[in-house]
């Protein structure tokens, strides 16, 4: 490990795990290797997975990109960099200017105005699915609250029924017909 170890690129998925294919050649270690070193750095990098991750095209999970690239030997800032650009593929680059924009004041309607009713504009066409996503995930949620009171309110009937208590407490009186021999 004489040569400096290659840098992550942050372009896509497939150049990433090529980089991570580089880092692998560069360390010079085996599949077992990189899965004892990883357990020496307090990782799980089982090697099967260490090399399936190497053999698809796909973004790894982060947690196994820290201990691929802890195994590997690189440290501090240089891994932090391989968990950045994995992150910068998987979300997207970081907003360069991330302070908020003031909001300019708007002028307020007075109360006895009345606005009249106007067709809906393309951008309002836009933003209707929009907001139909929390309408869905809310019919998800009552979906789920009615199945889990339903599950329970059968759990209930089930056992009062099992218990006898739907049951008259009356006692059952077998009569038997009076015989000739008495």
């Amino acid at each position: 490990m004489t040569t400096a170890p290659p840098t992550p690129p942050s372009t896509d998925a497939a150049a990433f795990v090529a980089a991570l294919r580089r880092l692998k050649a560069w360390s010079g270690l085996s599949y077992r290797r990189l899965e004892r070193r990883a357990a020496d750095e307090g990782h799980c990098l089982p090697y099967s997975t260490a090399a399936t991750m190497l053999g698809r095209d796909r973004l790894p999970r982060e947690e196994l990109v820290a201990a691929f690239v802890a195994a590997c030997g690189i440290r501090d800032t240089e891994a932090e960099a391989w968990l950045d650009a994995r992150t910068d593929i998987a979300c997207g680059p970081a907003p360069a200017d991330t302070t908020p924009t003031p909001i300019a004041p708007t002028a307020r309607i007075a109360p006895t105005a009345r606005i009249a009713p106007t067709a809906p504009t393309a951008p309002t066409a836009r933003i209707a699915p929009v907001a139909a996503a929390p309408a869905r995930a809310r019919s998800w949620r009552t979906r789920w609250t009615l199945a889990v009171a339903a599950a329970l309110a059968t759990a209930l009937l089930g056992g009062a029924t099992a218990s006898g208590a739907f049951t008259d407490d009356d006692e059952v009186v077998l009569e038997r017909p009076m015989s000739a021999s008495l």
